[in-house]
């Protein structure tokens, strides 16, 4: 019976470790590249939350001074997980069927770009090398309002997750910089409701907040979409 008992109490403690290396390793994200394969850029994961309920419970601050801000105080670069880095597989889920690959690689394919509303037809690496992977949240942004005071582990996730990832058009996402909904938002009007759900989503799975400006800027857009569903919280 003791002898039971320890062999319990061994198999307790390995899976116990194991759920503590998951945790505590940037590159152990299985479930961010399962995400990844299997969600589309616009699919819902249904929280039982409206956008507008999720801004509700966002603390709202001043800025926080940049003092500090690097991408390096996020990561530094595209995870690797099967040889692919995160930047080819969100270009992968949002070519959908249409990516044409070479390896990992997408070398050519369409989407619906968000930002501006277009539909892209891709022919060739060179075109697709110009689409670019914006951070909703810009890191900016974030490391403005409250993730400089998270650890490096969180800050790694809010820069890595796909819910604060998406293929955009290169222009746009420069015009964009590290902007909040305050001071800019898509020029593809059908868009802007999901794009600030997707906001307040990443802040609030992140424990972010947002400015008096930039809450009063979200309350507008949502005001012609009140029932727009918070995205994966």
């Amino acid at each position: 019976m003791k002898l039971r008992r320890r062999r319990i109490l061994v198999i307790v403690v390995a899976l116990t470790g194991v759920a503590v290396w998951l945790f505590v390793n940037p590159n152990s994200y299985e479930d961010i590249f399962t995400k990844v394969e299997n969600t589309g850029a616009e699919e819902v994961v249904d929280s039982g939350m409206l956008a507008r309920e999720v801004l509700e419970k966002l603390e709202v601050k001043g800025r926080a001074p940049k003092t500090g801000y690097s991408r390096e105080e996020f990561y530094d670069g595209w995870p690797i997980m099967d040889g692919c880095n995160l930047r080819q597989k969100i270009l992968k889920r949002e070519f959908g069927e249409t990516a044409v690959l070479e390896g990992c690689d997408v070398v050519a394919g369409e989407f619906d770009e968000p930002y501006t509303g277009e539909h892209m037809v891709l022919s060739d690496k060179t075109e697709v090398a110009k689409i670019q992977i914006d951070h909703v949240v810009a890191l900016s942004d974030a490391w403005q309002k409250g993730a400089q005071y998270k650890d490096y582990e969180t800050r790694y996730k809010i820069a890595t997750d796909p819910l604060n990832l998406l293929a955009v058009d290169g222009p746009a996402n420069e015009q964009k910089s590290d902007g909040d909904a305050a001071t800019w938002l898509p020029k593809n009007k059908k868009f802007r409701c999901q794009y600030v759900a997707r906001q307040v989503s990443v802040k609030y799975k992140y424990g972010l907040w947002v400015t008096k400006a930039e809450k009063e800027a979200i309350l507008r857009v949502l005001e012609n979409c009140p029932n727009e569903p918070a995205i994966g919280v």
